[in-house]
Order: structure tokens, then C-alpha cells, then sequence
């Protein structure tokens, strides 16, 4: 099959057609002509299989059909993403696929001034991309309406649920329009999906092309035993590889990302760091170095784990494993995209065991192991009490209430989200 035999306009199979896509996807094959009859959908996919035009394409389709210009302040179709950066990169795409087509995008997100975001959407737009706490701030200021949104979109719906977006969508829905068309797209599926499809979709159709947190089959994986103390040793032993080839970094804190990247430039390596501490335009400046090859190492939170499209990503370390075992699958899906060959190297402290095991009963097999022996116990670098101190030791991220996590990427669980789930 290919895009003109779905029955999408010429006008976005010539852009596809220039933008190298020639075949659909196993994902697109199967979500977009059921989304072009109008079905609700619920698509089922790996990172980087197209999950995106999945979307986008028949969205695209639908409007273009609709008469006249959206009225001042509304949206025809709403796209919500949990992070900044995969709203960013879902809106680039879709303006890429509707180039040369009366269908005007707008994006909005945390970060960025909400007055010129505001000014954007008095015009209307066709389609909006927005992080959910943004949306809901410009609600309140009486900048949108939602009343003639026909089409909604939950984009890595599983996240969204991780982290906490499902208040700010329960404020959300009762303003868009009852008739609407509605899908769903994740990576994995957590038990609590189906509970959100029900809410929000009317008899979805579920479309799937690999069974949920299943990585992509061209990610290679090997997992470090090593203790907290040895993990910025083991990884520059490991960068040192492969210096001119880019890599990005997971840590779990953002403090700990920011001292890990300074660590790295000390060191003499080209890196950026992309978390919550910094502001989008940092962000966007980062991701831009580390896409344009001006830095080979990005070092990220979790904010970074969707979102972020560069085929040229060879290698994934997981420096601190994520206390969400989903998030490993959306981690190392930043490479082995476009059908490349990737690596994801994964590094276990001594009080990671749970995180691992959890993983690796996500994922249905043990990770490779490349060097050390699984740890026997979790007594190894936890905090020992000293004096009444209520201390631990340095290297393993304990010490006092309150203290900040110290050493390589940082201990410690994040943060919730506040009510409103803004993205980290």
C-alpha cells in the first residue's frame, strides 16, 4: 500500500514524497485509513515508527475538507503532548506534511512567552500542539476556545498518566466539542490505558504493530554492574569510543544532569544538558547543537526521553536507570530510528536492583550483561547512620533531609508534578 492508495490528498503525498517517505509504516498502514473514515483509534507502537503521521495525516485530510477559516481564539484540532519537546517535534512534522495547504498550525508550551502565544491563536488555528498546563493557562485567560475543536489527539497517553496530566485532561475535555474524533498513540500500555480510552474515545479502534514496551529490534543492549563511584569513569572509558559519534545520557535528577554535562565539558568532550531547570529557549538550544553535530553528547532528563527525532543518535546510556521501567523503552527509542542500527548501554548501582528487575520484566528477557556480576544484596552504598546525623555515605546520594543528591547522575526520585502536569 502506499499513500495515495489510503486515499490522502496529493498535496501531502508530493511533501511526503520530499521529505523521503515513500512507503508507509506498519503503523501508519494500519491507523490511517481507519482515522480517514473517522473511527476513534488507539495506535499501539515502538518508538520511531511513524507514530506521528499516524496522526497527522488523516487529521490533515479531515480539515482540509472543512469549509472557511477557523473563528478567532478556536482550534479545529488539538494535539496534547506530555513535554516540550516532543510537542516541538510533533509540531515541525506536521508543518513539514501541511506545506503548501490552507491548514495553519500553531504551538504552545511552558517556557515561552504566553503573551505572543496568546497573540498567535486570536487568528484561529487549524491544528494546535500544546502541553497541557500551557493550554490550561491560556483557558483561563480567555485566549482559546475549545468549542469547535472536532479533533483531539493524547500523544504518549502513557506518560501522560505518569505524570499526572490526567486532572489538567479531565479540565480540558468538557470544553471541546461532543462530536468529536479522538485518538490515542503510545509506545506502551499500562494498565490504566484502557481506563483512559474508555473515558475519552467512542468504540476505538486498537491498531498494533509490536506487543507493548517492546524496544526496536535494531537496539543493541548490554547492561554495566558498576557502583555509583565508578559510573563517570565507566562512561567516559566508554565515550572515549566513540567520540565522534552522538550519544545522549540519561540521568534521573536535573541536578544531576547539569554537574554530569560539566563534568563531560572538564573532560574535554562537546556536551549540552536538557532538563527542567532550564528555560525552553535553552532547550531548544541544546537540542539544535546536539542535531547540527556541534556537540556529540546530550545529557537529559527524562524530558528528553520522547520527543527527540535525530536519526543520527548511535548510542543510549541509561547512567541512572528511571524508577518508571516504561521510560527505558522510550529512552533507548532516541536511536536505532529510520530503520539505523543503535546501541543502549544501561548501568546498574547496587541500589538500582528493583529498577532493573522491573525493566526486565517489561521487557520479557534479561539484559545482556557486558561486565560486573549482578549485585547480591541492596546493603552495598546505602546509607549508614552516623551519630544521630541521620547521614549516609557521599558517593551513594544520601545524607541529611533535605541535602541535594551528590555524586555522578545523581540519586533520589523526582518530584510530582503539580496539578496541572507542566512538563519537567
Amino acid at each position: 500500500m502506499t499513500f495515495e492508495d489510503m486515499g490522502l490528498p496529493a498535496r501531502l503525498c508530493s511533501n511526503l514524497a520530499e521529505m523521503g517517505f515513500d512507503t508507509p509504516t506498519p503503523i501508519q498502514e494500519k491507523a490511517i485509513p481507519l482515522a480517514l473514515e473517522g473511527r476513534d483509534v488507539m495506535g499501539l507502537a515502538q518508538t520511531g515508527t511513524g507514530k506521528t503521521a499516524s496522526f497527522g495525516l488523516p487529521m490533515l485530510a479531515l480539515l482540509g475538507r472543512m469549509e472557511g477559516k477557523p473563528q478567532p481564539k478556536t482550534v479545529r484540532g488539538l494535539v496534547l503532548a506530555p513535554t516540550r519537546e516532543l510537542a516541538k517535534q510533533i509540531h515541525d512534522n506536521l508543518r513539514a506534511y501541511s506545506e503548501g495547504t490552507s491548514v495553519r498550525i500553531g504551538l504552545v508550551v511552558g517556557g515561552a512567552s504566553i503573551n505572543a502565544q496568546a497573540k498567535r491563536l486570536e487568528r484561529g488555528l487549524g491544528i494546535l500542539v500544546a502541553t497541557p498546563g500551557r493550554l490550561i493557562d491560556l483557558m483561563d485567560r480567555d485566549a482559546v476556545r475549545l468549542d469547535k475543536t472536532q479533533f483531539l489527539v493524547l500523544d504518549e497517553a502513557d506518560q501522560m498518566l505518569d505524570m499526572g496530566f490526567i486532572h489538567a485532561l479531565r479540565q480540558i475535555a468538557p470544553k471541546l466539542a461532543a462530536d468529536r474524533h479522538t485518538m490515542l498513540f503510545s509506545a506502551t500500555m499500562p494498565k490504566h490505558m484502557n481506563e483512559l480510552a474508555q473515558t475519552y474515545l467512542n468504540d476505538p479502534v486498537r491498531v498494533e504493530t509490536a506487543p507493548p514496551g517492546k524496544p526496536a529490534d535494531k537496539v543493541t543492549q548490554e547492561l554495566h554492574y558498576v557502583t555509583k563511584t565508578s559510573k563517570m569513569g565507566l562512561l567516559i572509558e566508554l565515550l572515549d569510543k566513540h567520540r565522534n559519534e552522538a550519544a545522549i545520557v540519561f540521568a534521573r535528577t536535573k541536578h544531576g544532569a547539569e554537574r554530569m554535562k560539566r563534568t563531560l565539558v572538564a573532560k574535554g568532550y562537546g556536551a549540552e544538558a536538557v532538563h527542567g531547570n532550564k528555560s525552553q529557549g535553552q532547550r531548544e538550544r541544546a537540542i539544535k547543537a546536539f542535531r547540527a553535530g556541534e556537540v556529540m553528547v546530550l545529557v537529559a532528563t527524562d524530558v528528553a526521553a520522547r520527543g527527540l527525532d535525530i536519526p543520527e543518535v548511535r548510542y543510549v546510556y541509561n547512567y541512572d536507570l528511571p524508577n518508571v521501567p516504561d521510560n527505558y523503552v522510550h529512552r533507548i527509542g532516541r536511536t536505532a530510528r529510520a530503520g539505523r542500527d543503535g546501541a543502549a548501554i544501561a548501568f546498574c548501582a547496587p541500589d538500582e536492583m528493583g529498577e532493573l528487575k522491573a525493566i526486565q520484566k517489561l521487557l520479557k528477557k534479561d539484559i545482556p550483561v557486558a561486565s560486573g556480576r549482578a549485585w547480591e544484596g541492596a546493603e552495598i552504598e546505602k546509607p549508614q547512620p552516623r551519630g544521630g546525623r541521620g547521614g549516609g555515605n557521599r558517593n551513594g546520594g544520601g545524607g541529611r533531609p533535605g541535602n541535594k543528591p551528590r555524586g555522578g547522575g545523581g540519586g533520589g526520585k523526582p518530584r510530582r508534578n503539580n496539578r496541572r502536569g507542566k512538563a519537567a
